[in-house]
């Protein structure tokens, strides 16, 4: 099989993001409506640090912004992206000064800087947690150096939203935390707005929620260590906020892994989370690693692509990138087992046709590996994708039916962390989903055309696999019939060839 030819739809975009906090660049890969992040750097500049009680930009950091805005224009010319998108938030916004900042970034450094209303902020981000998660519906809140962005999102897409004064910067950091009036401030400003914002699941945007996230899951040792969709409870969200509104710099300081600069803003971050919850009824909190950058992207998007579910195009694109060109293998994967599994009790509702076809997809992901750590690697590289629209329990479940897919071993990659996220049920089903794709490859030769002469049905408690008038010698042979009898046992039926 040949390598993979590039996509038609395929095109790089750069977006420059001038935040209250931090200035960052970031390239992005775009294959459809997958997006991947091929370069990020970012610099604390920390323009807002001083607008609570001077009303303009830090001057230090208009130096470093204007430094690595220097920088990220040099860096932007040999990668020469389709696009670039530049864009600032709250601090250059609302202070006096942002517009002469604005202005010299336009005209002396040549930038396309677009300074965004807090409405426009609000759908951004909301746009961002619909490209990382098509099927999100609730409150997104998007927490930045400066402002707090609140806005609905559902089937219909993002809502009106409202910008609000709550960033650490506008609450007083860096100074210490004053635990009680700044409680009292913050609920004095939700207060008017609880009975429209008010949600059961909450998706949290901006990086010190994601340090939030990323503290949680070291305090309760959970294994995979993968921000994107994370979720807390309600309890689990207000005993991390109570916990971290209580600490010291210095205690913050101890906690290994826990990003160094983020120690003064995390309290005030994390009070403004609880509050939050408190007020508006949370439930379900859930991490987005996807906020306004991307959502710039998926906002330019075309109506076809931005309809596409990113899991699929995501899977498609890594296997395209690190397998096989399968040609229509997946397509007739997925046609040839769907309907079997079909027949099964679902272990993710109505989301199992949709793992399926993802795992398809996934089927020649590890053609290029050597073949004695294929399985291994393959797992590894799907567990830990930057792919958007999968939660932790189904980026398992693939990884696992990924693993399955080379390798018969009892002897799993991982399995603390496969024990502790994935169901008994929802391994097993993992392990037969593997064991039909490989079965389906080593029937076929991996060619979709000699596929569509057998057929793979389940009927009650039999698992039949047949050939077509004249293909069974072909079709059936003695691999054929171990590869079947594997998938057989893990599906717990009686197997018979015909």
């Amino acid at each position: 099989m040949s390598p993979p030819e590039p996509r038609p739809d395929s095109r790089q975009a750069a977006v420059i993001d001038v935040g209250s906090n931090s200035v960052r660049l970031v390239i992005y890969r775009l294959e459809g409506r997958a997006i991947w992040t091929v370069y990020n750097e970012k610099a604390l500049a920390g323009l807002g640090r001083d607008m609570a009680e001077t009303g303009l930009l830090s001057p230090e950091g208009v130096e470093v912004a204007l430094g690595a805005l220097r920088r990220f224009r040099a860096i932007l010319q040999d990668w020469a992206p389709d696009d670039i998108i530049a864009v600032a938030t709250a601090a250059v916004r609302e202070a006096e000064d942002g517009p002469a900042f604005a202005d010299h970034v336009r005209q002396d450094l040549g930038l396309p800087l677009r300074v965004l209303s807090g409405e426009e902020e609000a759908y951004f981000a909301a746009a961002g947690v619909l490209a990382g998660h098509p099927a999100a519906s609730g409150l997104v809140g998007d927490l930045g150096g400066s402002s707090l962005e609140l806005v609905r999102i559902g089937p219909d897409g993002p809502a009106p939203g409202i910008t609000l004064p709550m960033g650490p910067f506008a609450l007083g950091a860096p100074r210490p935390l004053a635990v009680e009036p700044t409680r009292n401030l913050i609920a004095d400003s939700l207060s008017p707005i609880a009975g429209e914002f008010g949600a059961s699941e909450f998706h949290a945007v901006g990086g010190a929620w994601r340090n939030l996230g990323l503290l949680h899951m070291i305090m309760t040792d959970y294994p995979l260590r993968v921000a994107h969709q994370y979720e807390m409870s309600r309890t689990e969200a207000l005993d991390l906020t109570r916990f971290v509104v209580r600490q010291s710099r210095s205690s913050l300081e101890r906690i290994v892994g826990l990003s160094k600069k983020r120690y003064e803003t995390l309290p005030y971050a994390a009070l403004v989370l609880e509050t939050l919850i408190e007020q508006l009824g949370l439930e379900r909190i859930v991490v987005s690693a996807f906020g306004l950058r991307e959502g710039l992207l998926w906002d330019g998007m075309s109506p076809d692509i931005r309809r596409r579910d990113p899991l699929l195009e995501g899977c498609e694109a890594m296997s395209a990138m690190r397998g096989l060109s399968a040609g229509d293998m997946p397509h007739a994967l997925e046609r040839w087992l769907g309907p079997a599994f079909a027949e099964l009790e679902p272990v993710f509702g109505v989301r199992d046709p949709l793992l399926i076809a993802a795992a398809c997809r996934l089927a020649d992901l590890g053609g290029r590996l050597h073949p004695d750590h294929r399985a291994e690697l393959a797992f590894a590289q799907v567990l830990r994708a930057p792919i958007a629209g999968m939660s932790h329990t189904e980026r398992c479940f693939l990884a696992l039916a990924t693993f399955a897919r080379h390798s018969a071993s009892s002897q799993l990659p991982e399995p603390d962390t496969l024990n502790r996220v994935l169901s008994v049920e929802r391994r097993a089903r993992a392990r037969a989903l593997g064991a039909a794709l490989r079965l389906g490859g080593d029937l076929s030769g991996r060619n979709g055309r000699l596929l569509a002469k057998a057929e793979l049905t389940i009927d009650g408690q039999t698992l039949r696999l047949s050939a077509a008038e004249s293909w069974s010698d072909l079709l059936l042979g003695e691999q054929t019939a171990k590869r079947a009898a594997t998938l057989a046992g893990a599906l717990k039926l009686k197997l018979v060839l015909a």
